[in-house]
């Protein structure tokens, strides 16, 4: 079989590993690679690349950075490199149906859930925000919707139920790269079929916003815990207190339940510092990091403002 000429799209960390499995795989020949352009870093705000597109030149293959995928010219530029197939991943932007159509094998993405379930542009931190005991990544063939083309091949992946987002994420993208090397071969000679996805189970993320970050005491210790692990670490999780804001950078949830004070009172925790929750229970504060300040652990913050204890956070 003559090797297929790939195009590859994508922008974020998550599909580098994708881009390396599909650049050294024998059933295709990497033709091009499109991702978001650079974007300004740092204090000195100096044009950075993103993460594949300095793979990309590590591999010396042909990068096209346009500003929209629509734009003039961009869709002439893609149809010129003559893909038999595309391969998405973390690209961050909306093929149009135009660029879709191009390879004759489609574009197959790789979304790191289980779809139908967390579907959109958050599937890492939803997966831990909803307590998920598995995820996964789906390789499946992109159509005009969202995530919503039919499934070609999946990896499952158990969730432990102490990972973060990044933490998560580097082990969804391995998965990724596992599942490209397994499948792409068996798609592009017609062996595996496409499958449209159950219209059972659908449910769709949103881009994460800054106010996502804050925890409400209200809520059970374990729910405010997960946000902690699964908005790492963009937003961030925070309290507001009297000593000022508070970045929550790690937590935990207390043995037993906490009746003495009401939901949002800073308590002793040990030597440490704790918020009691609306299920009673507490969210140890194990790493902090209060306004204009370093991280530290609870019990350090707590040291600095010993009149932290029995006041209220929101």
């Amino acid at each position: 079989m003559e090797r297929a000429r790939a195009i590859f799209f994508g922008s974020g960390g998550f599909a580098v590993p994708v881009l390396l499995a599909l650049a050294a795989a024998p059933e295709a020949e990497l033709v091009a690679v499109v991702t978001a352009p650079g974007r300004p870093a740092g204090r000195t705000a100096v044009m950075t690349p993103t993460p594949v597109a300095a793979a990309a030149a590590r591999l010396g293959a042909p990068v096209l950075a346009p500003d929209r995928v629509r734009a003039e010219g961009a869709v002439e530029a893609l149809a010129a490199v003559r893909p038999d197939v595309g391969v998405l991943s973390d690209y961050g932007r909306i093929l149009p149906a135009e660029v879709l159509d191009l390879p004759a094998r489609g574009v197959v993405n790789l979304h790191p859930s289980l779809l139908p379930r967390h579907r959109g542009a958050t599937p890492i931190p939803a997966t831990i925000l909803a307590g998920d005991a598995e995820t996964g990544v789906t390789l499946f063939r992109m159509d005009p919707g969202m995530d919503t083309g039919p499934i070609v091949a999946v990896e499952r992946v158990p969730v432990a139920g102490d990972e973060d987002a990044p933490g998560l994420e580097a082990r969804l993208a391995d998965a990724a790269a596992g599942l490209l090397r397994r499948a792409l071969g068996p798609w592009l000679r017609g062996e595996l079929a496409a499958i449209p996805q159950p219209a059972e189970g659908v449910t769709v993320t949103r881009p994460l916003r800054r106010e996502d970050g804050r925890l409400d005491p209200r809520l059970p210790a374990a729910v405010l815990e997960r946000q902690v692990r699964a908005l790492r670490p963009w937003p961030g999780t925070w309290l507001d207190t009297a000593s000022g804001r508070l970045a929550v950078l790690r937590a935990g949830v207390g043995e037993g339940s906490w009746r003495v004070s009401s939901a949002g009172t800073l308590v002793a925790d040990g030597t440490g510092l704790a918020l009691v929750t609306g299920d009673g229970r507490l969210l140890r504060l194990l790493e902090v990091r209060p306004a204009g300040g370093r991280a530290m652990d609870g019990a350090a913050f707590r040291r600095g403002r010993p009149g932290i204890i029995g006041s209220a956070a929101r």
